[in-house]
């Protein structure tokens, strides 16, 4: 009737994250050893104080210099864009020097997976002993019966004691995440944010997933581009594997692996074992304003610039060979894009552009701060 249940767990290193003006450094370790990463290249750091020894190896060296962040001027001319819009797989655009945190959350998320396996192992084992405490009333009489009892009782106590300490091994599997500032670039990064904040509420934001050029003329038609879009939601929201005190800002995305923007990295997540993280040093980002032929509802947030027809001569005047033609809104949307070379590709539209400049304007500035 003994019962006993023992479970050695990992422990999951952490990542600290130091943002400054020298641009972002990350450690990622526990005590006495770490890997530390950032503008001066990547160092392995050990350290075993009670024998005196203290050391720094350069593994890598200082990265490339970062791109150039555009921030074009309001246009009424659509950005030329051809094609599918989509991102290679997520596990295909980790940057090198985010390899070792995309480890720590493997590692976090394999334990967990086992840890779970383990609760459902003793939960089906205090079932069991619940259903033989009740068998025992009515089969056991006497002392054997009391004996019997207080050994299944025992056993209960231990077995519910496990699953409260494997429920808190759960919690505690995770990669937790820690980020210090320099006072003006935590300004920055909350301004960002309020800035995502105001640009979630949009009425209407899509995920541009293709864009293709059609002929004009053969089309009757003022769009010089047929684009395809599906509306998406974006808000602040965590990936389970990863605790932090600071929130990330997601973007849902119609064709692939979400993204998740932190304060150092983008975390394109589309499943446990398939995601990717790229550094925001790498990121190739630019925003600016689309004129939308609306042949739908125009959201209430967004600004009818100009009006064209449903068949329209090359001139712009109406196409009087068809009968019931009727004028389009022509709508002013805003528009991001985001590209790696490791293959990273989205594009978003919003209904409210004056939303997508604020967030922009403030995305660019937060990485140029820190690259």
């Amino acid at each position: 009737m003994a019962w006993s249940y023992r479970k050695r767990i990992k422990i999951i290193p952490g990542v600290h994250l130091n943002i400054s003006r020298k641009g972002i450094s990350t450690t990622i370790g526990v005590k006495g050893a770490s890997l530390n990463i950032g503008p001066g290249g990547t160092y392995l750091n050990t350290s075993i104080p009670a024998l005196g020894i203290r050391n720094r190896q350069r593994l890598s060296p200082a990265g490339a210099a970062p791109p150039v962040y555009d921030t074009p001027e309001v246009t009424t001319l659509e950005p030329e864009r051809r094609g599918n819009i989509f991102s290679v797989a997520p596990n295909e655009v980790t940057s090198n020097d985010m390899k070792g945190v995309k480890e720590t959350i493997i590692a976090a998320h394999r334990q967990k997976k086992e840890l779970m396996a383990d609760l459902e192992k003793v939960k089906s084992s205090l079932g069991l002993s619940r259903i033989k405490l009740v068998f025992s009333y009515v089969f056991l009489i006497g002392l054997v019966a009391k004996s019997v009892r207080q050994k299944i009782r025992e056993t209960i106590t231990a077995q519910q004691e496990a699953v409260e300490q494997i429920n808190e091994q759960i919690d505690n599997s995770c990669m937790r995440m820690d980020v210090e500032f320099d006072a003006d670039i935590k300004a920055k990064f909350d301004s960002l944010s309020e800035a995502f904040k105001l640009l979630s509420q949009s009425k209407k934001v899509w995920d541009v997933t293709a864009a293709t050029s059609q002929n004009r003329v053969a089309a009757r038609s003022a769009a010089s581009t047929l684009v395809m879009k599906t509306e998406v939601a974006i808000a602040i929201k965590d990936i389970p594997d990863i605790k932090s005190d600071v929130n990330p800002l997601w973007l849902k995305n119609a064709n692939g692996a979400d993204l998740y923007f932190y304060p150092g990295f983008i975390v394109m997540y589309d499943s446990h074992d398939q995601f990717g993280i790229i550094g925001l040093d790498e990121l190739q980002f630019d925003f600016g304003a689309v004129r939308f032929i609306e042949d739908g509802v125009v959201p209430a947030d967004s600004k009818v610039i100009d009006r064209t027809w449903a068949k329209v001569n090359k001139n712009g005047t109406p196409d009087k060979r068809f009968k019931g033609n009727y004028q389009i809104p022509v709508v002013r949307y805003g528009r991001i894009s985001l590209k790696t070379k490791q293959g990273m590709h989205e594009e978003y539209e919003f209904s409210n552009y004056e939303a997508t400049e604020s967030f922009g304007h403030a995305l660019s500035n937060y990485i140029r701060s820190v690259s």
